[in-house]
């Protein structure tokens, strides 16, 4: 398929994985530079003078939040956990960041205020400070914020997508589908559950799932951790729990066996008791925006003991390619930027 110039070939028209094969090599010739990982993994590696992580996520109105269930100190929240948590992914420990709003000049200066003090204390909270960054006016209507964020391995070998060997123990560290149920919800039009402790248990699983889509808290303490229990792989969960398993049996050459009786105690089961059993298997396995960890590990004797960070075996690796549960093929469902 032609890619010069007046193609009619459109983004829409290709998934997310097919536009990066055309332009990665474009970006990333392999030409010399400081990146030890360069494109491919949840951030590159880079010697500045030592080796670092380094990440970066934007975010625009309209596509990624929206003003009638999010506030700017909601979407400040969400924009430094998409970051935070591809560090993590590689093992690293994030340190610092530079922002870049482009904005309507029509957007009101509360809005940005908000959205800088909602940053700065989350920031404050997770030990990573904000340096510099750029503004910029948009068109009408227009709002995004972007923020790129470095951090340090602290002399550890970057954790990558392409470690997972058969045999390994795959594990998960964090949530699974409570951000796409809280996202369903929204889209659904429900009415916001009342709160106190009388209120059903059910009404408050379903508040607490929409504030975790407006505002995740990712386990980001746990990614270096796993990284120095031996994960011999990792990946940030923002596109799905199948989606980005796949991008770890394809980056490694093995199948991922997910184990559906393990899912179903301990994610499954807690959603089915508010949505439909099948609702609740979709959010699971293709919910994006969950900032989870998934890993692989040697053996189960190696995955991290921690009442604050738990993690939950729920599959193993195996030869072959693809995704699967119990042994059957699933379909492959998750968030798609480009693709519907």
């Amino acid at each position: 398929m032609s890619a010069e110039p007046g193609s009619r070939v459109l983004l829409q028209d290709l998934s997310e994985e097919e536009i990066l094969d055309r332009i990665l090599p474009l970006l990333h010739p392999g030409g010399p530079g400081g990146a030890i990982v360069g494109p491919g993994d949840d951030a590159a590696v880079v010697t500045a003078p030592e080796p670092m992580v380094v990440t970066t996520d934007s975010m625009i109105r309209a596509r990624d939040w929206r003003d009638d269930w999010s506030s700017a100190g909601d979407v400040a929240v969400k924009l430094g956990a998409q970051n935070i948590s591809d560090i993590a992914a590689m093992g690293g420990v994030a340190t610092g960041a530079v922002l870049t709003i482009t904005a309507d000049p029509l957007t009101s200066i509360d809005w940005v205020e908000s959205f800088a003090t909602g940053l700065g204390q989350w920031c404050a909270a997770a030990g990573v400070e904000v340096v510099g960054g750029d503004l910029s006016s948009a068109p009408p209507g227009v709002l995004q914020v972007s923020l790129t964020m470095w951090g340090s391995l602290e002399g550890r070998s970057p954790v990558l997508r392409s470690g997972a060997r058969p045999g390994d123990i795959v594990a998960v560290c964090g949530s699974l589908g409570w951000s796409d149920a809280g996202l369903a919800s929204y889209l659904a039009g429900d009415p916001d559950p009342e709160r106190g402790p009388e209120v059903p248990m059910a009404d408050r699983k379903l508040d607490s799932w929409r504030w975790f889509h407006r505002s995740p808290r990712p386990p980001w303490e746990a990614g270096p951790v796993a990284a120095a229990a031996g994960a011999s792989a990792m990946i940030d969960l923002s596109d799905g729990l199948v989606r980005d398993a796949g991008r770890v049996a394809t980056a490694s050459g093995v199948r991922i066996d997910l184990d559906r009786a393990a899912l179903e105690a301990d994610f499954v089961g807690v959603l089915a008791d508010v949505v439909p059993a099948d609702q609740a298997w979709r959010h699971v396995l293709g919910g994006g925006e969950e900032h989870s960890l998934l890993a692989t590990f040697p053996d189960a004797a190696s995955v991290p003991r921690s009442e604050q960070a738990p993690w939950w075996i729920i599959g193993r690796v195996t030869e072959g390619a693809g995704v699967t549960l119990d042994g059957e093929p699933v379909e492959v469902v998750g968030w798609d930027h480009f693709r519907r």
